[in-house]
């Protein structure tokens, strides 16, 4: 049986590219997060801080670099995989699809050079403002023009999908969407929605600001448009995340996916509410009316729904191929389970770990409870829990499975591969507990020193140093799991190719169809169009009188160019 890489080699090539360029920002990230960690504990000081501006630097290059390029690049390589495969042929436009992938390398790099100027008095660019941009703090022109290229990239690379879909349409009228292909879709609807937001921001505030062309944005509208597209990234973030749990995990663990229809529902559920719900990372913000805040939490706490069918779907799944290999009792078939895999123990853990995020993540939702940790040390330890373990340690699992399919290579040092990801559980379980306790005692977070001056934390338990230590050495365990992680890789890489014909000894990649198929759902689940236009309808409701009112306070000050252009534009 040949593989990936022998059926289409320029696809393969794509992905390997994508991943790899991921790979090299996952590696940048992780030592901007381990500088972070020993800079606030005070066990290593290399760095500037608030003086030079030093640490802003780190802390901006570990998320773009993380939350940004590393998630965003794999997320495209494998999707090109699963549409591909999925549907058995190729990509219909080999030049466009080498114009999305050069696209975002370029903006990449661009955004990479802003941050990177940081670091020098004599480079005449910074881009201190972290992952959250937004007025009024304000980075080098080529930062905004970096990220807008590479999203720009990401839009063409949803179209090559899109129509790939499109074509194999034609040769296949009246069959259901493929639940692959139909998960990378609605992945897709869901960010040309959610990018709209920040497309505004960047185009006709930040740049005209960095470009000194006004002297002042409204701050509350630059940041009320980031969070339209701050909080639905980090759904696009989990989609591939999904749909690795949905597929591949249940594969692994020696069965089938329990329920197509269920899956569907899901992305529809995240295609309609995963935007209009921004506003709840702004309840503290002065100027948005409570109603609208009030409106917006309850919006996330339907978010909840979908995560709970999915924990449902995928332990159902899970425990189904533990039972189909021996498994007995209430609990006994986790034994039965192959945790000596690391495709599958990562996934696994990846998941319990996200349920636990999942339960910060309600606290963060809730109005009156939000104000107890709003900024403080908690959030970090909330995200790293859902982007930093849900998504990281999944993309790195599910590269040990795709790995050799793309580059026709067995697995390298698997030794290697089965610790890894219970090394990386265990130091993000140090280290999230450790934030989640120290912004219970108000620890605040994105400073270089973690005290405010002339103030001394009582935790209720502990004490502080052993809150900074349990950080640092969770640090030092994440980082050697990063960098464990990249070992197998390049050592898979650089290893020897196996021959077409022996193509099945490498990995059976074949994906069982699910025990409820797509036949036992509604065909209005696959229609699209009708779910696009009830998600834009949800945003309009929830967008239009919040962002109408903080619009009206302002939009531009200190030039004539804005009001000229608006009154050319609007005539």
């Amino acid at each position: 049986m040949a593989t990936f890489i022998d059926r289409y080699p320029f696809e393969a090539k794509v992905v390997r590219y994508t991943f790899a360029v991921s790979f090299l920002f996952l590696a940048l990230g992780a030592i901007g997060g381990m500088i972070q960690a020993l800079h606030r504990t005070g066990y290593l000081r290399f760095i500037g801080d608030i003086t030079d501006g030093s640490y802003y630097t780190v802390l901006t290059s570990h998320g773009v670099f993380l939350v940004i390029f590393f998630t965003v690049f794999f997320l495209v390589g494998i999707f090109t995989w699963a549409v591909t495969k999925e549907l058995d042929r190729e990509l219909g436009n080999p030049r466009l699809t080498k114009y999305w992938v050069t696209s975002m390398t370029v903006g990449a790099i661009l955004t990479s050079v802003a941050i990177i100027g940081g670091f020098s008095d004599s480079v005449p660019m910074s881009a201190d403002v972290l992952f959250t941009f937004y007025a009024p703090m304000g980075a080098h022109v080529l930062f905004y023009l970096g990220l807008t290229i590479f999203i720009t990239g990401s839009w063409v690379a949803g179209y090559d999908w899109f129509k790939t879909w499109w074509d194999w349409k034609k040769e296949n009228e009246g069959k259901r969407i493929p639940l692959m292909t139909f998960m990378v879709l609605t992945t897709m609807l869901m960010w040309y929605l959610g990018t709209i937001g920040v497309a505004v921001e960047v185009l006709f505030f930040l740049i005209p600001f960095s470009l000194g062309l006004v002297s002042e944005v409204n701050p509350l509208l630059t940041r009320t448009l980031f969070w339209f597209f701050g909080h639905m990234v980090v759904y696009f973030w989990l989609m591939p995340v999904y749909l690795l749990w949905y597929n591949v995990l249940p594969k692994l663990a020696g069965g089938r996916l329990f329920s197509d229809p269920l899956a569907r529902v899901v992305f529809i559920l995240f295609l309609l509410l995963s935007v209009p719900v921004g506003i709840h990372h702004q309840y503290v913000d002065p100027g948005i009316p409570e109603g609208f805040k009030f409106m917006m939490m309850t919006n996330t706490m339907f978010l909840l729904l979908p995560s709970l069918l999915t924990a449902f779907t995928v332990v159902a799944s899970i425990e189904h191929g533990a039972r189909q290999r021996g498994g007995t009792g209430y609990f006994g078939w986790l034994r039965t389970l192959p945790w000596g895999n690391p495709a599958f123990s990562g996934m696994a853990l990846a998941g319990l770990m996200f349920a636990a995020g999942g339960f910060s993540g309600m606290i963060n939702a809730g109005m009156n409870i939000n104000y107890l940790v709003h900024n403080t040390f908690w959030v970090p330890g909330h995200f790293h829990l859902t982007v930093g373990t849900a998504v990281a340690l999944t993309f790195m699992a599910g590269t040990y499975w795709l790995l050799p399919q793309i580059t026709g290579k067995r697995l390298a040092a698997k030794k290697a591969a089965a610790v890894q990801p219970f090394l990386w559980f265990v130091g993000m379980t140090f280290m999230s507990n450790a934030m989640h306790r120290a912004g219970l005692f108000g620890m605040p977070r994105r400073t270089s020193e973690p005290q405010y001056e002339g103030f001394d934390y009582e935790p209720a338990f502990g004490t502080v140093a052993e809150i900074d230590a349990q950080v640092v050495g969770g640090g030092i365990l994440l980082t050697l799991s990063t960098f464990l992680f990249l070992y197998v890789v390049v050592r898979t890489w650089m290893g020897t190719r196996v021959s077409a014909d022996g193509g099945d000894e490498i990995i059976d990649d074949e994906i069982p169809p699910a025990l409820s198929g797509p036949e036992d759902s509604p065909r209005v689940l696959d229609n699209l169009k009708l779910w696009t236009a009830i998600a834009i309808l949800l945003v309009i409701l929830a967008y239009a009188l919040p962002i109408a009112h903080i619009a009206s306070q302002g939009l531009y000050e200190g030039s004539e160019y804005f009001p000229m252009l608006l009154e050319v534009l609007t005539a």
